[in-house]
């Protein structure tokens, strides 16, 4: 019973149960809250019929709310009951109102479109005032970049580039930033470059035009300053002239009158001439326009390319300086010519100089005395062949008048001159070959017209006519009455006017060379001995072959002796001047100054010497050939003569080259074959053996006829080996520690020993 009970009491226990976990699984049903599938799944995972069982619980719990809605009905249903009645009496006053809120909606909509038209309108314009606003802002911000613009577009348009660079330049770093995040601004970011480049090549097609309108213009340049710089001397000029005719009365030579008059008509002209161009004073940037120049140096210096600049510039202009110094083949021809040149040159200058004080860096001080050297060296070439050519005198005066005016012009401009000062002696000299030569065929025509009869004079008029043409005194024949003879022919005046014209016209090209009146005097002295030694000598020589001059054989002999010697004595004048560096490494690649004038000299005198009979002129060039051979000769082996190196034996060489040549040229005709150059063999052999150093064949085949070198004394080839000896022991400090060198000296010393034992068999043989 206890354990029937105890299952009972179990079973009851697990009826309640269930029927809390199904009142439990509702209640969580009706809460919404938690998911219903675990829930059911609970329901549905119990003992059979739990299913059904639950459904009767969920059938009572409906039930159960059922009654309790409808209680809650009940109890307000009279309630209900009212508010329908009150709704339904209400219903007729809310279609009313409905139908007047429509009313009045539809006149407040219809109050309000204009309103809102308005507020439209008054929005659209605070949006279009904003607009605006912000567009003057930025238009103020934008403005003066477009106005900057606009001002470089016009400075490009009227050509100041340089001030176009300047408005550039504020673009780029004060306006164009501020703005930078336009298109237009990015458009004019890429348009400044190409302004840039655009100045470059105007402003550099400016300064082409300028340098060809200099280079068409620097004659007419030159030419006025060259005006400009005589018009200044002018009375230094005319003051010097003045003291010139006092040296020339002084030296009572009779031709004080002449040379005043001259004078005086000169300074007459001259003061005129300045009279008339006192007014009118053109510089070279009245006649050129230099703004080119200096816009393109101010555009290349803001672009930073003034170096680039400034290496264009001088190198057009030395291309311009070749052009202006290359003269016309026919310059020589007239003075023309060389006016012309002179004026390029120099308005070339003029122009460089203008540069150089005006700007800064592009023209330096150094490149135009660079220029100016490369410039002179080249004028004198020009000047020294030209002048060559020339055979009249008064177009040789002329170009000398010109080269002293073109120097003082450039002296002027602070270039130095010296040199060409130092060109004019050596066209001096060939002015006075040309009036030699001149001067030559008056002395013929003189002598072809005279009678050689002594002059009557009939009575005092004609005495004192021949007397002011040549100052004569005899004061037997001033006792001999009227008509008398003078013991002189008509050549004897004639040749001494000329004589006084021949000083006059050396005297001429004398002046304003900016020497001393000694010197003057030297060359004065030098001119006339050659018209008297030379040209009146030369002429008086061929008189003597005329057969209708009573001359005697010994004179005539006298005369050719007379020759002989002054030629020679010449020939030592040339010598005495030669100097050579006889301890020179190397030759200098030509012959010496002095030996080419020797040379030119015998040249000219040979060509007056055809004259002479030819036998004397044979001989005469003979003799000169052989006299200037032995002092050659005896300058090698001159007891003072300590030292000779190869290179001093090799420039020797060079000058006996140029005595071949000379003598190979027939300077006189008539010579037979090699004759004329068999007067230097000595010297040629001697110098063959010292410059092929060849001893062995030297030593093997001496005192053989057919030896290479049988004219080398080996006494002369000792004296000379010795020299040279001494001098590589000097420049050969440390010989002694390099083999070729010690194998050199040994060489010499054992050649020395066996020269010496040949000089000494030859005099135990004398």
């Amino acid at each position: 019973m206890a354990t029937k009970s105890s299952s009972n009491l179990s079973e009851l226990y697990l009826e309640e149960n269930k029927d809390q976990i199904y009142d439990n699984a509702l209640a969580e049903i009706q809460s919404f809250e938690l998911p219903l599938g675990t829930t059911l799944r609970s329901v549905y995972d119990d003992q059979p019929n739990a299913h059904q069982r639950f459904m009767e619980k969920l059938d009572a719990c409906i039930r159960n709310h059922d009654r309790e809605i409808e209680k809650m009905c009940n109890f307000h249903h009279q309630g209900f009951v009212d508010a329908i009645t009150e709704l339904l009496k209400v219903r007729a006053d809310a279609e009313k109102l409905k139908v007047q809120v429509t009313d009045t909606n539809r006149r407040l909509q219809d109050a309000g479109k204009e309103v809102i038209a308005q507020t439209e309108e008054i929005i659209r314009c605070r949006v279009q005032q904003r607009n605006i606003t912000t567009v003057v802002e930025k238009l103020q911000l934008c403005l003066p970049v477009l106005e900057m613009y606009s001002k470089l577009k016009e400075q490009m348009n009227v050509k100041r580039y340089y001030s176009a660079l300047k408005t550039m330049e504020q673009l780029e770093n004060l306006y164009l930033p501020r703005v930078s995040q336009y298109r237009f601004c990015q458009i004019m970011i890429e348009n400044l470059p190409k302004l840039r480049e655009e100045i470059k090549e105007i402003s550099m097609s400016d300064l082409k035009d300028f340098l060809e309108s200099i280079r068409k213009h620097s004659d007419r340049i030159g030419e006025t300053a060259m005006k400009q710089a005589q018009q200044q001397k002018t009375f230094n000029t005319s003051l010097q002239k003045q003291n010139n005719v006092n040296y020339g009365r002084n030296m009572h030579l009779g031709r004080s009158r002449i040379l005043e008059s001259k004078n005086e008509i000169t300074l007459k002209r001259t003061f005129e001439e300045d009279d008339e161009h006192e007014e009118e004073v053109l510089t070279a940037q009245d006649l050129v326009d230099f703004s080119p120049v200096y816009r393109c140096l101010h555009i290349y210096s803001v672009l930073g390319d003034g170096e680039i600049f400034e290496n264009y510039y001088r190198k057009q202009r030395r291309k311009q300086a070749r052009l202006v110094l290359q003269p016309q083949s026919s310059m020589h021809e007239t003075v023309e010519g060389y006016r012309r040149y002179f004026s390029q040159i120099v308005g070339f200058f003029v122009v460089e100089d203008h540069i150089l004080h005006v700007t800064q860096g592009l023209v330096t001080r150094t490149y135009t005395d660079e220029l100016w050297n490369m410039a002179l060296s080249k004028i004198i070439a020009v000047l020294r062949t030209h002048s060559s050519y020339c055979s009249d005198p008064d177009l040789v005066l002329e170009l000398k008048n010109l080269i002293v005016v073109f120097a003082d012009t450039l002296q002027g401009y602070g270039f130095p001159v010296n040199r060409l000062f130092d060109l004019l002696f050596e066209i001096r000299d060939q002015y006075n070959e040309t009036l030699l030569k001149k001067w030559s065929v008056l002395f013929r025509d003189i002598f072809e017209a005279d009678n050689y009869s002594p002059i009557p004079v009939a009575n005092e008029e004609e005495y004192k006519i021949v007397i002011s043409k040549f100052p004569f005194q005899d004061p037997e024949l001033d006792k001999q009455s009227f008509p008398k003879k003078l013991p002189m022919s008509q050549s004897v005046p004639q040749i001494y006017i000329q004589v006084k014209e021949f000083i006059y016209a050396s005297l001429k090209f004398s002046e304003s060379l900016h020497r001393s009146s000694t010197e003057i005097d030297d060359m004065l002295r030098k001119s006339t001995n050659l018209l008297l030694t030379r040209t009146l000598s030369s002429c008086l020589q061929n008189l003597i072959k005329k057969p209708h001059i009573g001359l005697t054989e010994d004179a005539r002999h006298a005369a050719e002796g007379e020759i002989y010697t002054k030629l020679n004595q010449k020939i030592d004048e040339f010598i005495q001047i030669a100097d050579y560096d006889w301890t020179m490494s190397e030759s200098d690649g030509r012959a010496s100054g002095y030996l080419m004038d020797l040379i030119n000299f015998l040249k000219s005198t040979f060509q007056v010497f055809t004259h002479l009979p030819g036998k004397v002129a044979q001989t005469a060039c003979m003799s000169a050939c052989q006299h200037l051979s032995t002092s050659l000769m005896q300058m090698l082996l001159d007891n003072e003569l300590k030292q000779i190196s190869m290179g001093a034996i090799q420039q020797f060489n060079l000058d006996v080259i140029q005595c071949e040549l000379f003598a190979s040229s027939e300077p006189v005709p008539g010579f037979q074959g090699d004759t004329l150059q068999l007067a230097f063999i000595d010297l040629r052999q001697l110098l063959d053996l010292f410059m092929v150093w060849d001893w062995s064949t030297y030593l093997a085949d001496y005192g053989q006829a057919t030896s290479k070198y049988l004219r080398v004394n080996p006494s002369t080839a000792l004296t000379l080996l010795e020299k040279m000896k001494d001098s590589s022991k000097k420049n050969n400090i440390f010989a002694q520690f390099r083999k070729n060198d010690r194998d050199k000296q040994k060489l010499i010393e054992t050649v020395v020993k066996q020269l010496r034992s040949l000089v000494n068999g030859m005099s135990q043989h004398t």
